[in-house]
Order: structure tokens, then sequence, then C-alpha cells
């Protein structure tokens, strides 16, 4: 998993490797200087001179420089290297997610996926900048001070054998009494991304059925319950303040104690001023070397977690891969299901379709009737292979879509789906989301075909207006025109419109119909409706109910042979219901 994650310091090696170098040098040169002064200390107490102490000053200012300038130089380049980490991390993740099929994006759910990317990612990046900063300094510290100790005080630097045992047991013990804490903190930060993303799209909905303070509630009490997992997790993160301060304040009073018995005793032959000044400096450099480590413990035992949930991202296969030898180029819009189930899980029970058996020649208008939860999307979501089928096969152009590149499939497959998406920026920028290489007069065609070009004249900027994020500043009906038009910029084998017209008008909806019928006679088209007047005209209508076909056939016909049919076209036409 490490190995993996560190794959990312990639063009910031440089920094990652210099970070260490400089800390190695801040800190030879902090335990430089309790010696140098130590040394100060037995010279003014032996009557030096003032050049002796001018001497030994100017050479504690050039160590004190020399240090912060190492200590400046390892700041910026942890910062460069843990920044530009985290910024290739998330890169990884967010082109592994783009590789993701539609079954992979469900199991983790786009809220998780953002925690992921986010939050996640924020902690493994402190964790990276602590390692090769701090977490090189404290060890170097650590044993660079208690030589020194040894060195200068001897005897007692044993106090170290006891304190550094003593700490080492109380982090471990509280890293493992805080993990568990940490690990559930994140599935809630999941549950709580999840809400806000709910809530923030459907505003309109909450608005409209004054469920402000309702959503105020449930997010409270997420919040809440975030809240009283990371006081509980840092709870026990807090015994390390104390742990530490009492381990200082013994290792102090022990040496000082010790200490100045032995100066006293001994008139300096064994330890004297200097040398017990310096070992209560070294005492505390051990020390808060020490604390820095369990500072580290706490970054790494909460990052930890951190990274096994973007090391899932990384290692997760997308469920549809591109053949070893995949076809490039979709010759024709023939369609065809050869006994086709499907269901979205492998674990799920119940089939959503269930033997599909269809033909569609290319160039016909194709359309589809069926209740709610009947699985027409479903069926048409096979044929761009956002899904693989479970049980059979689907076949454009008489080769199996598996055998397909993925790419030039969806080229050749426009799906204009249910829920409708634009993007900020220019109605240019997102046409061309369809052919980035589209001119201006196709742009106008595909929008005179989707009935789209008089409305965006209307507007002062034409195609140059801006959309705000999401398409909240057009219509419903100007979004979906807009979304067929991107879509027939493609110039697709295939045109799949998901009940992509029921916000406009019948009188737009078929003259979009008559204009595909008109300027694109060969592309295969496939219509999903709830209105049997945006279908009757097709070559044929299939007819869906519970996963399954149960008629197919033209208007006529059906209204002759369909039960299904014949009730929803009288529910309309006698004024019934058109689930607008």
């Amino acid at each position: 998993m490490i190995r993996r994650l560190l794959q990312c310091v990639g063009e910031y090696k440089k920094p990652a490797i210099l970070t260490p170098i400089l800390m190695l040098g801040e800190s030879i040169i902090e335990c430089i200087m309790p010696f140098v002064i130590a040394n100060l200390i037995n010279d003014i107490k032996a009557g030096c001179d003032i050049t002796t102490i001018v001497k030994r000053g100017v050479i504690l200012f050039a160590l004190a420089c020399l240090s912060l300038a190492f200590g400046g130089a390892a700041g910026y380049t942890a910062s460069k290297a843990s920044a530009g980490f985290a910024k290739n991390l998330r890169r990884k993740v967010f082109a592994k997610v783009q590789e993701f099929s539609f079954e992979n994006i469900d199991k983790f759910s786009s809220a998780s996926l953002v925690t992921r990317m986010t939050t996640d990612i924020m902690h493994v990046q402190m964790s990276f900048m602590m390692v090769i900063r701090t977490a090189i300094r404290s060890p170097l510290m650590l044993i660079f001070s208690v030589i020194m100790s040894v060195i200068m005080a001897g005897s007692l630097a044993w106090t170290f054998v006891v304190i550094i045992p003593v700490l080492t047991f109380a982090l471990i013990l509280i890293g493992k009494k805080a993990m568990p804490a940490f690990r559930a903190v994140f599935k809630k930060y999941d549950k709580l991304n999840e809400s806000i993303e709910e809530n923030v799209m459907a505003m309109r909905t909450v608005k409209g059925f004054v469920r402000e303070e309702y959503e105020k509630q449930k997010f409270g009490t997420a919040s809440e319950n975030i809240c009283r997992d990371f006081t509980k997790a840092e709870r026990i993160v807090a015994w390390n303040n104390p742990v530490m301060q009492l381990c200082l304040y013994f290792n102090m009073i022990f040496v000082m104690l010790l200490g100045s018995n032995l100066v006293i005793n001994s008139q300096g032959t064994v330890v004297d001023v200097g040398q017990l000044s310096a070992m209560l400096t070294y005492g505390v450099q051990v020390l808060m070397s020490l604390m820095m480590f369990s500072m580290i413990y706490v970054m790494m035992t909460l990052s930890v977690e951190s990274m096994r949930r973007i090391d899932e991202v990384l290692c997760e296969e997308s469920a549809l891969k591109n053949p070893e030898n995949p076809i490039y180029e979709v010759k024709t819009g023939d369609v065809e299901f050869n006994n086709v189930s499907f269901k979205y899980s492998r674990e799920a029970e119940k089939f959503a379709l269930e033997g599909i058996n269809l033909k569609i020649n290319s160039g016909e208008t194709v359309g589809i009737i069926g209740g709610t939860g009947s699985s027409k999307s479903t069926l048409i979501q096979l044929i761009s292979r956002l899904y693989d089928t479970t049980v059979g096969s689907v076949k454009i152009g008489g080769i199996d879509v598996r055998e397909y590149d993925i790419e030039s499939l969806r080229d050749a497959v426009s799906v204009v789906l249910q829920k409708n998406v634009l993007f900020s920026g220019t109605i240019k920028d997102n046409l061309r989301w369809g052919n980035k290489e589209a001119t201006d007069e196709e742009m106008i065609e595909a929008c005179r075909l989707a009935q789209a070009h008089d409305f965006i004249s209307s507007f002062p900027d034409g195609y140059d207006t801006m959309i705000e994020q999401g398409g909240t500043n057009v219509s419903g009906g100007q979004k979906q025109r807009l979304c067929i038009a991107r879509a027939l910029l493609k110039k697709p084998k295939v045109l799949i419109l998901d009940d992509s017209t029921s916000a406009v008008d019948t009188k737009t909806d078929a003259l979009i119909r008559r204009g595909f019928a008109e300027y694109i006679p060969e592309t295969t088209k496939i219509i999903i409706a709830q209105r049997i007047a945006s279908v009757e005209d097709a070559d044929k209508i299939i007819v869906m109910d519970n996963g399954k076909i149960m008629n197919i056939g033209t208007h006529d016909e059906l209204l002759a042979n369909s039960d299904i049919y014949r009730e929803v076209y009288e529910q309309q036409t006698r004024g019934g219901s058109d689930d607008e």
C-alpha cells in the first residue's frame, strides 16, 4: 500500500530527499549548541575574559543562524514535496475514478469518493510532510542528544533508559485504543458528505416541501455523531501530553537532584555546572523528540485509515475492460440483444432485465414504453456498455459490444440520459463536449435539429452565454434541448433519448422527431418516453414491464394486441396523467 502511494511522489523526489538531509544538518547543529554553552559556562566559572565570551557568543550566533537556515529550507522543501505528492495522488485517484464503470461507482458511492479525494488525501499529505521532516528530525535529535548526554554527563544519561521504554509503551497503547475510533469516524464522514450532496442537489425540492428544518436536523445528527466519535478518539490521544509532561519533569527533577549532588560532592571533578546545564538541555531535547514522535504517531494513526481508503480506490479494478485486440470502428447502427439478462450486482437475487431478445435495424426509430421500474433505462445502458450483461450479449453492427474499444463504442452511441447535466462554461463549451472540434456551423445545425437555436439566439450573448453550474440559469426544457444538440454533434451511429423530451411541449417534441427523420435518417434512434405521442410514429414500439419485453409492434398493432399499451394510450388521450 505504501509503495503504491509513494509512486505519486514522482517529480518531487528531489525536495523529498533534500528535506531529510537539511533536517540532518539542523539536528547536528542543535546538538552542538548545548556543548558550546556548557563550555561557555565552565569558562565563565573559571574567570575567562570578555574576549572568550564574545568568541563563544559569535559561534553560538552563527550556529543559530545556520540552524535557522537549514530549518527554513527544510520547511520549504517539505511543503513543496508534500503538496506535489498530494497533487499527484489526487490526480491519480481522479484518473482511476474516470475508468470506473457505474458498478464501481455504485460500490463506493459518489460521496465516499469525494471524501477520499479531499479529506483523506489531506491527512496523507500531512503525514507525508511529517515523515520527511519531523520523523527524520526526531530520531536524529534523539540519537544525537543521547550520545552527547553520555559524553557530557556519563552516568546521568541512564535516566533515558527508564523514560524511553515507558513513553514507547504508552504511545503504542494510546494508538491501539484510538485506531478503532478514527476508523469509525471516516465511515460517518462519508454519510455526512452524502447528506450534503443530496441536500444541495435537491435544494429546490427541499424548499418546495418546506423541509429545511428537517434537513437541518438530519445534518445536525450526522455532524453530532462525527463530533462524538472524534471527541472519543481525541480524548484517548489527549493522554499523550500528560504522559510526555510527566516524563519531562521526572527527567528534569532526577537530573537536577542527582546532578547537583554530584557537582557538590565531587566539587566538579565528576560533573561540573556546565555539564549539568548541558544535560538538562539534552534531556529536554530527548523528550521533545519523543513528543514529536507522539505527534507523528497520532497523525499516522489517523492517516493509516485514510491511506487504506485511498488504496482501495487505486486497487479497484474497473468492471469494464477493453479487450486485448479491440475493434475501433462501429460500421452500422444495427442493435441486437441475444437472450440478455442483467442484474446490478452479483449478490442481487432478482434480475433487472430477463430474457431480452431484440433486433433493431440501422436507421430505424424505436420507441420504448413502460411503467416506472420496468427497466427501460437499464436496457439502453447496456448498448453503450455502461454496464455489461450478466447473461447473453448485446451487438452493434453485428459485433458484441465487449469486443469494441470502449471509447470508440461510446463515440458511436450518443446517450441523452434522464438526468440532463450541463457544466459551468459557455453554451459553446457545453456543446463541444459532443465534439471538441465542432465548428460554429455544425453547432448551429445540431441546435436547429434539437430546436435549441431559437432560444439560444434570444440570449444577448447567443452561443457565448455563460451556463451556471448544473445549468441552473436555463429551464428544464432548454437544458434537455442543449443536451440533445450536444449528443448530435458526435454524429452517432445510434442515438438514445432516455425520456429526454419530457420537459418540452408536444409541438417542440414533434419538431425534434421530424428533424431526426429528415436530417439523420441513417442513425438508429431509440426513444424512451412516457408520452405515447412521442413514440407513436416510430417504426416499432417496445412495451416493457418488470424487466421483460411484453410486446413489440407499431402503434396500431399495439393498440390491438397490448393491454398495457392500450391502457396508457387511453389514460393519456382521455385527459389522464401523462406523468409530466
